[in-house]
């Protein structure tokens, strides 16, 4: 039963739709993918997103963070904990962003509309819609990985030392290739196809994983010499240098899916459901693949002298060929399981936004496909201080300072009330100046600035300056989503101000 009220009808349980969408089906603005979602099909229980996120948790460039951190000097102990607060500190803005996809069903583009314009939402979709691509490169790359690794173990030395090309075999771009075609056709197949493969392979993903653990752990000799492995940095000013950009880095990961969780949220069977799922689902994944990927990066310290970050290569170091088969094709369920959810829906909806009359959900995955192999990813996991300090510290700065106008826009100043029919219309409330609101794109742009204005590279070992590229904002970056969120927040807030004191007085 619902209550309707003029262009909406309001579920008792507040979730809200259209009363009628036949007048904006074919509008300039809308396609079937971007309407609401309609509540009849709003089914997703709690299962359906805590199995969400332990696919998108994990996988290989998850294991990488912890693994990373280790490769950086931190110990197990300094590892985990960087990874478990970030987790929970992003869980905030992620929940809160959630909130909107559940009420009215809409994807994030259609959400950031109501702040940024129904023309200007294509700036934070286009933001997020690229960082996904090169998200879905990396992903892909590694994946391949694991099926060169995988096929050379059968095969022998001439699929493994083939003929080089680009710096590589011939046969591992032919496995990344391979890989690329997988994820395709399982986008094309749609988001119920998705949800389906993430309910059966989650957890046979987290069995891999688990099981490269124990062979590290029988190896070593048990968890005393893991856990008695020093820190290289100790406690004093060497780890808390480290620990600021890395924790940026850290939050960062899930930085986009802060953003665009509204994506899978509107297709909640209520706000119950998706909060507890995700609540379920982030931070208990997120310690349990750290914890492994610790475990078994200061394993390899103790059996090889080094620390091997990359947890491909150690599969590889199986003497068993079953045993590196078995454990590569976890490796390969784990990176689509990731990719197709986590990098692939979001561009989806976020290029169909720009061009919903030419672009679907399915053409707009395959652009994404696209994106993400000329962004060239093998450069970005080349080295674990590019991949936390350059890659994620710089976007995450940038996205901070969206999600901090989303948040003041939901929250604060429309105190959670958004006119559905009005996001797809060229005359409504949010089209603005010409489409765009000006004061929320300032509020991105100064944000961003502060936060990723000071971006710096150890002398010689990054693309950003050692100075930073804004000297005096060079101490900023190492709190870069913080400084993002906060700024992105307060300018929207401030730009907003009368027009919040009006509607309170209303």
């Amino acid at each position: 039963m619902t209550d309707v009220f003029g262009s909406q009808a309001v579920n008792p349980d507040g979730r809200v739709d259209l009363a009628d969408r036949s007048a904006l089906a074919g509008g300039r603005y809308a396609n079937s993918e971007l309407l609401p979602t309609e509540l009849s099909k709003r089914t997703w229980t709690t299962y359906n997103y805590a199995a969400l996120w332990m696919g998108m948790a994990h996988n290989i460039p998850s294991y990488l963070l912890a693994s990373g951190l280790v490769a950086l000097g931190m110990n197990w102990l300094q590892a985990f904990g960087t990874i478990t607060l970030a987790n929970l500190i992003v869980l905030v803005p992620m929940l809160l962003n959630s909130h909107a996809g559940t009420k009215y069903g809409i994807p994030f583009p259609v959400f950031a509309r109501a702040f940024y314009g129904v023309r200007g939402a294509n700036l934070p979709a286009l933001l997020r819609a690229f960082i996904a691509c090169g998200w879905f490169g990396i992903q892909t790359w590694v994946g391949g990985q694991a099926i060169f690794v995988i096929v050379g173990a059968l095969a022998g030395d001439s699929w493994l030392h083939a003929a080089g090309f680009g710096g590589q075999p011939w046969t591992m771009w032919l496995s990344f290739a391979v890989f690329w075609v997988v994820q395709m056709a399982l986008i094309w197949r749609g988001i119920d196809a998705l949800r389906r493969f993430e309910n059966w392979a989650a957890p046979l993903v987290s069995v891999g994983f688990l099981g490269l653990m124990i062979w590290v752990v029988v190896k070593v000799g048990g968890f005393g010499p893991i856990f008695a492995e020093p820190s290289r940095l100790g406690w004093g000013p060497g780890f808390w240098t480290v620990f600021a950009p890395s924790l940026m880095g850290m939050i960062a990961f899930w930085a986009t899916l802060s953003l665009n969780m509204p994506d899978f949220t509107r297709f909640g069977g209520s706000q119950r459901t998706q909060a507890l799922g995700q609540l379920y689902g982030l931070p208990t994944t997120m310690a349990f693949i750290s914890m492994i990927s610790i475990v078994v990066t200061s394993g390899t310290i103790v059996l090889y002298g080094q620390a091997i970050w990359d947890p491909v290569e150690v599969a590889s170091k199986f003497t068993s060929p079953v045993a590196v088969i078995i454990g590569l094709i976890m490796a390969v369920l784990a990176t689509i399981s990731a990719n197709v959810a986590a990098n692939v829906v979001s561009p989806s909806y976020d290029f169909s936004n720009a061009l919903p009359r030419v672009l679907n959900f399915r053409t707009a995955g395959l652009l994404t496909g696209v994106i993400g192999i000329v962004i060239q990813p093998w450069h970005l996991v080349s080295d674990p201080k590019t991949y936390i300090f350059t890659w994620l510290g710089f976007y995450g700065g940038v996205l901070a300072s969206v999600a901090g106008v989303l948040i003041a826009g939901y929250w604060v100043i429309n105190r959670r009330q958004i006119e559905l029919a009005e996001l797809y219309s060229e005359s409504g409330r949010y089209w603005f100046t010409s489409g765009w609101d000006l004061r929320a794109v300032v509020a991105t742009v100064v944000g961003a600035v502060v936060a990723v204005g000071g971006a710096y590279s150890a002398a010689g070992s990054g693309p950003f300056p050692s100075g930073g590229l804004i000297p005096v904002l060079k101490p900023v970056y190492d709190y870069s989503w913080v400084a993002g969120l906060i700024v992105g927040f307060g300018v929207y807030l401030l730009m907003n101000r009368p027009a919040g004191l009006r509607k309170a007085g209303s």
